[in-house]
């Protein structure tokens, strides 16, 4: 292993092989193996992280240019994080669910005063699916419709509901999925299912997605639940004016916006909300990951009118931790962070310079097939040939395992052939530069080999 910024830490009195030896043993005994990316009882176990790097068992340091599970976006164990938990260990940690509590109203007042109008009403889920299950709830009791759309390339979570509109994998063997969810067509420019192109296509595969919403609604359609850029389908960024279109489509229609910032919310696009440069405002947005700064919280806002509707229809959405101090508390200090760190500056700093590597990269090999994203969430996709775009499975896997094995961390997607880069805001300049130093060198040896 190739370490890289050693942490200096102290070895500790148990040998740290033997001591990852007893973990995974216990690992294959006890832990559960359906992950999202692997099914295997393997090392690295890691034990602390700090930034934007993370450490194993064996001292041995990481970028970590995918932010945990992305939910680490601001940097792991941020200090003021870390502070607001304190505060909540000394004085609250969990709250009765029928009560407020000061963290909640806090927090619930920051995003209102944060989104745009009219989105000033919260509520608080757990997880990110969590998040989206209350929103597809709301949009369907407020329309009084069922059926929900979602582009082919989305990623929503995978809970029951939430995964009946995730098409961007893991859904075969998981059925039956919660009924009335369909697919609409995405807007994957780079491999348009119409064979079209933007911007003369003006649109058609809305145009053409909503032919289908027309001929499939029994009745009154509830939503489109899009995100403003598909990160887990291959970070595939919809074209300028798209989601407004979109907007359009659904209110012709009675139908509700949701967008899932989640993943590209507060700041990580270069923006404060992924829907911000749109110029349009959803009817519900949800966000997580990063929201909570490490700890597991999301939120689900929608307009005053929304809510007085579904409310007088006794509707209850609580969660027995969904409005904890303790997750308020930590969701309050994130946003402090991102506002007042200015965190969309630093996606936008952290974002020129990756891509600036990736630019020099994709001239140096024809492997990078196309180059896209924004702020600190960015992606390529490679391929066996350009001009025929196949794509480049094998070579994908084998540059994540030889970068990780490396010392640098990103997701792989699309069955390989993309590879996202999420690295926190704590990233500075040089870490930049040594993870691309790192991709550069194995793309290189990647390419001499094949």
């Amino acid at each position: 292993m190739t370490t890289v910024e050693h942490s200096g830490r102290p070895a500790g009195p148990v040998d740290p092989g033997r001591r990852e030896r007893e973990l995974l043993d216990t690992a294959q005994r006890y832990s559960f193996r359906g992950r999202i990316d692997t099914s295997a009882f393997s090392g690295p176990v890691f034990a602390s992280a700090r930034g934007s790097v993370v450490t194993d068992l064996h001292g041995n340091d990481y970028l970590d240019f995918n932010s945990g599970q992305m939910c680490a976006a601001l940097g792991h164990n941020h200090p003021r994080i870390l502070a607001a938990i304190q505060e909540a260990c000394d004085t609250m940690l969990h709250a009765h669910s029928s009560h407020f509590n000061v963290k909640e109203i806090e927090l619930a007042e920051k995003l209102g005063r944060l989104l745009p109008d009219p989105l000033t009403r919260s509520l608080f889920g757990e997880s990110g699916a969590d998040a989206n299950e209350l929103a597809l709830l709301l949009a369907r009791i407020y329309t009084g419709g069922r059926e929900v759309f979602s582009p082919h390339v989305s990623y929503h979570g995978l809970s029951a509901s939430a995964r009946s509109v995730t098409f961007a994998g893991w859904r075969r063997g998981h059925g039956p999925l919660s009924g009335d969810s369909y697919a609409l067509l995405a807007p994957y420019c780079y491999r348009c299912p119409l064979a079209k192109s933007f911007p003369s296509c003006g649109f058609a595969c809305l145009d053409a997605s909503f032919e289908l919403v027309d001929a499939q609604a029994t009745d009154q359609p509830a939503a489109v639940i899009t995100e403003p850029l598909f990160s887990a389908g291959g970070v595939i960024d919809p074209p300028k004016g798209w989601l407004a279109r979109l907007r359009e489509l659904c209110h012709e229609r009675g139908m509700l916006l949701v967008v899932d910032d989640e993943q590209t919310g507060l700041g990580k696009l270069g923006t404060m909300f992924g829907f911000t440069d749109e110029g349009i405002v959803p009817d519900i947005v949800t966000l997580a990951k990063h929201l909570g700064g490490g700890v597991g919280i999301s939120s689900v806002t929608t307009t005053d009118a929304i809510e007085d509707k579904v409310v007088e229809t006794g509707l209850t959405v609580t969660r027995s931790h969904s409005n904890d101090p303790l997750l308020c508390a930590a969701g309050s200090a994130s946003i402090d962070i991102v506002v007042e760190e200015d965190v969309p500056a630093k996606a936008r700093a952290l974002g020129d310079r990756l891509r600036e590597h990736l630019t020099a990269l994709m001239e140096r090999y024809d492997l990078i097939g196309d180059l896209r994203g924004r702020g600190m969430l960015v992606g390529i996709e490679l391929v066996e040939d350009r001009d025929t775009k196949e794509p480049a499975f094998e070579a994908g896997n084998e540059i994540g395992r030889r970068c990780f094995e490396a010392g640098l961390i990103f997701s792989v997607r699309r069955g390989g052939s993309v590879l996202r880069f999420v690295p926190p805001a704590s990233t500075t300049l040089d870490q930049i530069d040594q993870g691309m130093e790192t991709l550069a060198k194995v793309l290189e040896e990647v390419s001499t080999a094949s």
